[in-house]
């Protein structure tokens, strides 16, 4: 689960925006001071920082600074200024994104996401990250063939994990049980075709809370198989 740190002033809209976080699964830590909230950033892992900028002790501006000098985290700014000055400001000094307030939880939450689902994808760019697949609760290893699940690791035989990364690296895209055979197998599609869908039985069986109602993989009748994110 991601771990989210809130460096807030004020105590009631600090509880408020974490009892929001907390119910969509996110580990949330909170800071009332700046000192205490640039003190936790630097020496806990967290996955994304929410830091007001008007604070006791050390200022949004500053702490954002001292971040960026040290490590690479998305840092979502929030305040009650809306100049445009302080705007620039803050993303000029590293921030990823700005949320004025007054704003609603869900619209906090939903920057929250998007700025977590940016990251991981930049990652998945590098190349110490090019070896892996991440897409939603599914994290697979490209080299070591090791496929985690929430974070739990789930055995896939190697036809099992071929297939899973075709549908997986190729999003929406429908695959004929023909195009799967061929691809994964490695031969014309002569052989009895009923292993591609023996195969879809047991993937769905593995990453899929109720695999009689697959959310991604998804049969599409007539045609064949998607993967839907």
């Amino acid at each position: 689960m991601k771990r989210i740190l809130i460096i807030e002033d004020d105590p009631a809209i600090a509880e408020i925006e974490r009892d929001f976080m907390e119910i969509d699964g996110l580990i949330v830590t909170i800071a009332t001071d700046g000192t205490k909230g640039l003190e936790l950033a630097l020496s806990k892992d967290f996955d994304l920082i929410i830091l007001d900028l008007m604070l006791p002790g050390i200022n949004g501006y500053d702490i954002c600074r001292a971040i960026r000098e040290k490590m690479d985290i998305p840092i979502l700014m929030v305040t009650a200024k809306i100049e445009l000055s302080d705007k620039v400001r803050g993303l000029g000094l590293g921030a990823d994104d700005y949320i004025s307030k007054p704003f609603s939880p869900s619209e906090l939450l939903a920057r929250v996401k998007a700025n977590l689902a940016q990251y991981e994808r930049l990652k998945n760019k590098g190349t110490d990250r090019s070896r892996e697949v991440i897409v939603g609760p599914i994290r697979m290893n490209k080299m070591t063939h090791r496929v985690y699940i929430h974070e739990n690791e789930v055995e896939f035989k190697n036809k099992e994990f071929e297939m899973l990364l075709l549908l997986i690296s190729n999003p929406d895209v429908v695959f004929s049980k023909e195009q799967l055979y061929t691809r994964i197998w490695g031969m014309d599609a002569f052989g009895d075709l009923k292993t591609v869908a023996v195969h879809i039985n047991r993937l769905r069986e593995k990453i899929e809370k109720e695999p009689q109602n697959p959310l991604h993989i998804q049969t599409v009748w007539g045609v064949g198989y998607r993967f839907k994110l």
